[in-house]
């Protein structure tokens, strides 16, 4: 605590007063820590706390030195009681540290960067489907956007379930080839 910038009127008091006030308060400051430590989240909040009830104990170093202990932690508790009475009106813990906390904020949403390739992907898985022969591409369809099984599919179209395989594999192969051969193209410089 730096003594020499607080506003403080001496004059009141005996030299001999102001000199053991001054040594009492560096004696406890440690001590006073250590007490505000277990009653409060960081280190930093009880630093800030000893010194604000540092400062309000000056407001009473003209009372005797044996009351200065009591009043000092009974100043300490006090002002953790106004603290948390802020933090509470001003609703502290809904407040966000834009220093401790950015991956935090970061968006669930895609970027525009991956809201882009996704859209180039689905032009291109599009332009692939609209490629396969028509009866390929709509047991495809039905089996993968559908959800229907190949037994399903058969009775729905009138064919067998190995006709329906063959159209799964074949709309597979057109695909995969198609969309191989697509990265290919984009991927030459």
């Amino acid at each position: 605590m730096e003594w020499g910038t607080a506003e403080r009127d001496d004059s009141a008091l005996p030299s001999s007063n102001q000199r053991e006030f001054e040594a009492f308060v560096r004696g406890q400051r440690e001590t006073l820590v250590g007490f505000l430590r277990r009653r409060l989240p960081s280190e930093d909040d009880a630093q800030d706390i000893a010194q604000e009830s540092l400062v309000r104990l000056m407001r009473y170093r003209g009372q005797p030195p044996e009351a200065w202990t009591a009043l000092l932690y009974r100043i300490a508790l006090n002002a953790i009681n106004d603290r948390a009475r802020r933090a509470l009106t001003h609703h502290d813990a809904r407040h966000v540290s834009l220093d401790d906390g950015m991956a935090e904020l970061m968006s669930p949403e895609p970027t525009q960067e991956q809201r882009l390739a996704t859209q180039q992907q689905l032009a291109l898985l599009q332009r692939a489907l609209l490629a396969l022969p028509t009866r390929c591409r709509e047991v495809y369809l039905l089996n993968r956007i559908e959800g229907l099984s190949y037994t399903e599919i058969a009775r729905h179209c009138g064919i067998s379930v190995k006709a329906v395989e063959k159209h799964i594999g074949k709309a597979l192969a057109l695909l995969r080839r198609s969309l191989a051969a697509t990265d290919t193209e984009t991927s030459r410089p």
